[in-house]
């Protein structure tokens, strides 16, 4: 009976603050299916797979898909491959090989 007590005091103790820490800390997943039939034909399907952590647990877990994502880079970082030249306002319409420059 004591043993019960003792439990019962330490669970009304907890915070939300604590179960926060711990959420982030261990993480937490909640996945669900959910689909829609008529009949015998399955209309719609959605699958939903949430995943709640801490950054250096999620990094831990090999989720760092933000690092590279530039909507969330504090900088712009550079592209890759060739450098694209800005577009050039024509000065005049391209001619034909025979026809002399204009002047």
């Amino acid at each position: 009976m004591a043993v019960q007590q003792q439990a019962l005091a330490r669970t009304a103790d907890v915070s939300l603050a604590d179960v926060l820490e711990r959420v982030l800390d261990k993480g937490i997943v909640i996945a669900g299916d959910i689909k829609l039939f008529i009949g015998q034909v399955e209309l719609l399907t959605l699958q939903i797979r949430l995943v709640v952590c801490s950054i250096d647990k999620a990094k831990e877990m090999g989720m760092d898909w933000w690092t590279g994502h530039p909507a969330f880079s504090p900088y712009k970082e550079p592209q890759r491959g060739a450098p694209e030249e800005p577009p050039r306002k024509p000065e005049e319409p391209p001619r034909k090989p025979e026809e002399p420059p204009r002047k």
